[in-house]
């Protein structure tokens, strides 16, 4: 019995939602969060950055242009997140669910353009956690297959129990969570240089899996479909530290029922690590069914080549098709 070929499928691509930009603009709030940002990210990062995101205006809001790049990049299928410069957390409660259910229909209506190429994920808030729930089924509603989530909010972990009712009702209905960091707690120690981003993202997204780990946050959710962005930053291929430490102090093995380590394979993560090597270390350490393609479409701290990058690591053939789609097309539900 012959099989139809494995499609190529992108977990990580954003897109563009000026309609959200145009609603919070001017609001009580808006000015103090820029000025943050811009503290955190440093003068030098945005001068760079401005220009970079204006040009690839288009790739970010043209369906036809992304369409067009796809074909050209040999990708089958994204899974379209809107740009987490959206997640605006600093708004007031009415404001931040009207953002996300903005969100949630702007992305819905730009993946309706191709919808066998094109599979969109919402928003949802989590510096208002009584709202997540809402947004989440909202966003299910709309077509969506889930939602795009930071890796904290002002005051809050991923580890804190008012996200139960979230986590509960993400694994009740099978949606996905992908978490994308914006920003970096560690401020203006990294305003130089883009370290920013560089060291700041990776940074975020050890923390939150690790709250969520060390936690029980998934003891209590074992079927909770989360991708984490980035390779899961710094923790997968470090876990040999938090396995010791879960090993050895009461106080870091108090939450968790298992080793640290063996939830990398209850975890997704793309494949947008920059480096052959970390890439074959991040499938040892969860799994190559664990591991998704990933090209941050359309940023400059992307991949123009998502699957040359994967080629580059020479996995055996079972696993390069596992990477490549395989995957995601189990996860994602492809026909």
């Amino acid at each position: 019995m012959s099989h139809p070929a494995v499609p190529t499928v992108d977990v990580h691509a954003h897109v563009l939602l000026p309609e959200i930009e145009a609603l919070v603009a001017g609001l009580p709030g808006h000015a103090e969060a820029q000025a943050l940002d811009a503290r955190r990210n440093g003068p030098a990062a945005l001068a760079v950055s401005g220009p970079m995101v204006r040009e690839r205006v288009p790739r970010l809001t043209d369906a036809s242009v992304r369409l067009a790049a796809m074909d050209a990049q040999g990708v089958d299928v994204q899974l379209v997140s809107p740009s987490p410069s959206h997640y605006h957390s600093w708004t007031n409660e009415e404001t931040a669910e009207k953002v996300c259910l903005l969100a949630n229909e702007a992305t819905a209506r730009h993946c309706s353009a191709a919808p066998d190429r094109l599979k969109g994920l919402g928003l949802a808030p989590l510096h208002h956690p009584e709202r997540t729930v809402g947004a989440l089924e909202n966003a299910l509603e709309q077509g969506l297959l889930g939602v795009e989530i930071s890796s904290h909010a002002p005051g809050r972990e991923l580890s804190d129990p008012a996200y139960e009712p979230f986590w509960s009702r993400a694994e009740e209905t099978g949606a996905l969570i992908f978490l994308h960091p914006f920003g970096c707690t560690l401020d203006d120690r990294l305003d130089r240089w883009y370290l920013s981003n560089t060291v700041g993202q990776p940074t975020e997204n050890a923390v939150a899996l690790s709250h969520l780990i060390f936690s029980g946050v998934l003891d209590r959710h074992p079927e909770l479909r989360l991708i984490a962005a980035h390779g899961g930053g710094y923790l997968p291929t470090h876990m040999g530290r938090s396995d010791h430490a879960w090993s050895t102090r009461a106080d870091a093995g108090a939450s968790c029922a298992h080793a640290p380590s063996t939830y990398l394979k209850r975890l997704y993560f793309d494949s947008l690590v920059h480096d052959p090597y970390v890439l074959r270390e991040l499938i040892r350490a969860a799994g190559a069914d664990r591991v998704l393609l990933g090209s941050d479409y359309p940023f400059d701290m992307g991949s123009e080549d998502p699957v040359g990058a994967l080629r580059a690591a020479r996995l055996s053939e079972a696993d390069l098709a596992a990477v490549r789609g395989a995957n995601a097309a189990h996860l994602l539900q492809l026909q």
